[in-house]
């Protein structure tokens, strides 16, 4: 279990590649990243938007097929080819009028790390680097692109009373 107040968390930031997706892809015949998504970490996501979580998709990976699984999913904040990802994050928390404690975010590897070490609530999947493993508040018992997003999501939702609160649940 997260050893967090859940209950404040307003956003919740999620990496790509070796959190959503699998830290091993397969590349395509003109060098495009072939990424593989997990099923229930895409129930729980687009279950959250519905909730009012607001969900937010921060990567280095500049991939069209990313963008479109996750905006259709209903996620609105999809932040594509950051090199430097805490100049975005402080742009997003801006915008939205966030404090760090209000924030969970999930990352797996160094250019994660910025991020951690700011936000109140840094988690990571169970195959994440040992740096980032230092900073996690909690660590997912899942690998990375096997429903550890939904594994801190449920966490989120069930600590909100949101979790299975309405006909919401029940359908994409």
């Amino acid at each position: 279990m997260i050893n967090y107040d859940l209950k404040a968390v307003r956003a919740v930031i999620f990496d790509v590649d070796g959190v959503l997706s699998a830290e091993t892809i397969t590349l395509a015949s003109d060098g495009e990243p072939l990424r593989t998504v997990n099923i229930k970490d895409g129930y729980a996501i687009q279950l959250a938007v519905k909730m009012g979580l607001r969900i937010v998709i921060l990567t280095g990976g500049k991939s069209e097929a990313v963008r479109l699984r996750y905006e259709r999913l209903g996620v609105q904040n999809i932040y594509m080819g950051c090199g430097v990802k805490i100049q975005t994050y402080e742009a997003f928390k801006a915008e939205y009028g966030l404090k760090d404690e209000e924030i969970v975010y999930m990352g797996d590897d160094v250019p994660d790390l910025e991020i951690m070490r700011r936000v109140g609530c840094p988690v990571c999947p169970k195959d994440a680097c040992p740096d980032v493993k230092a900073v996690s508040l909690y660590v997912s018992q899942l690998p990375g692109g096997h429903g550890c997003g939904r594994d801190v999501l449920e966490q989120v939702l069930r600590a909100q009373g949101k979790w299975l609160a309405d006909e919401k649940a029940f359908g994409w």
